[in-house]
């Protein structure tokens, strides 16, 4: 089973998501095929590729590969497509990456990508909604819960067949960085789930 896991920044849930699947796929077997993870970024600055690096020398047995890309290997070749394709991977992670998925990886991966989005859609959702943006405008609309939504991605932004959703309270004195605080808790909890559910569901 391979997994891609598309990521732009610190890749805090990607880090999650391979920690969480890799811890005990050869002992409880939870999962009961091996995993690989290629971790693909739009950056070649992302802090994810350096803390992947720390990652691969504490836990060498994990299987972990990366690949870079730019926006017109994206949008105006196939070079992504072909790499996935070549790796043969069976189900994409969209994990802290902001570009919009192009019509064509959409075709050829249908319900095999999901997203994680922070805020309940379809509130707060759409282009330009994506980290801080989002719970500043959940703060500003006074809102007293907000929570996370796993959905497959379709051609447009936050509008893919939901697959789960969590809540948590908004306190009063809550600022928008306490709101990220209390929503990240929730992406680290529940993506690693989701992805776990999913990949069994390929191998029932």
């Amino acid at each position: 089973m391979k997994i891609a896991i598309f990521a732009s920044g610190t890749g805090s849930n990607a880090l999650k998501i391979i920690d969480y699947l890799s811890n005990y796929v050869d002992t409880d077997y939870k999962i009961k095929t091996p995993i690989s993870f290629l971790v693909l970024s739009n950056k070649a600055d992302a802090p994810i590729l350096e803390k992947l690096s720390l990652m691969k020398t504490s836990k060498p047995l994990i299987n972990i590969e990366t690949f870079v890309f730019n926006r017109q290997q994206f949008y105006e070749q196939t070079t992504v497509l072909d790499y996935l394709q070549a790796q043969d991977v069976q189900l994409i992670v969209l994990a802290g990456f902001l570009w919009l998925v192009p019509d064509y990886l959409v075709a050829h991966y249908p319900h095999k990508i999901i997203n994680i989005h922070p805020a309940l859609l379809p509130k707060y959702g759409g282009k330009g909604m994506f980290g801080m943006h989002v719970h500043e405008a959940v703060k500003q609309a006074n809102e007293t819960e907000t929570g996370i939504t796993i959905h497959f991605v379709n051609q447009k932004y936050d509008e893919g067949g939901i697959i789960l959703q969590k809540k948590c309270a908004i306190d009063v004195d809550d600022n928008a960085e306490m709101i990220a605080k209390k929503v990240l808790l929730l992406e680290h909890e529940w993506l690693p789930k989701v992805v776990e559910q999913l990949v069994n569901e390929v191998y029932k």
